[in-house]
């Protein structure tokens, strides 16, 4: 369901009287000095964190297909079998032939994306914070 205009006004005008915009700015320089001490490149982070408040201001979540993802790569690493762990055994078995290939293939592809955001959420989110 698409918002209204009205309602797209009213979420802003909500965010400016919550300091949201000073939140993020302070959050930005914080994580550009972090960046800097890391030696990330700084235009980097800020792609990555504009990504981010964008998610946030349209109300993205973490799906959870991408959180299982998360939890493996912390948790083995990289592994040969990924698509094997994240397959849905139960489902997986209705289908036939052709849509058991399709399944594979569209997998793989959430696999590949999910993995992308999990690098690309290491590098400034999660390594940032384990040193």
């Amino acid at each position: 369901m698409e918002r209204s205009l009205k309602a797209l006004a009213k979420e802003a005008k909500r965010r400016m009287k919550k300091g949201f915009w000073k939140e993020c700015e302070e959050k930005l320089v914080r994580e550009r000095s972090l960046a800097k001490e890391q030696g990330i490149n700084e235009s980097k982070l800020e792609r990555y964190f504009q990504e981010k408040v964008e998610d946030s201001i349209k109300g993205n979540s973490q799906d959870e297909f991408y959180l299982k993802v998360k939890q493996l790569l912390l948790t083995e690493g990289e592994v040969s079998d990924a698509i094997g762990r994240l397959t849905d055994k139960e489902y997986y078995e209705t289908l036939s032939y052709s849509e058991r290939q399709r399944y594979n293939l569209e997998l793989s592809e959430k696999y590949l994306r999910a993995l992308e955001r999990f690098k690309r959420e290491y590098e400034f989110e999660i390594k940032g914070r384990n040193q």
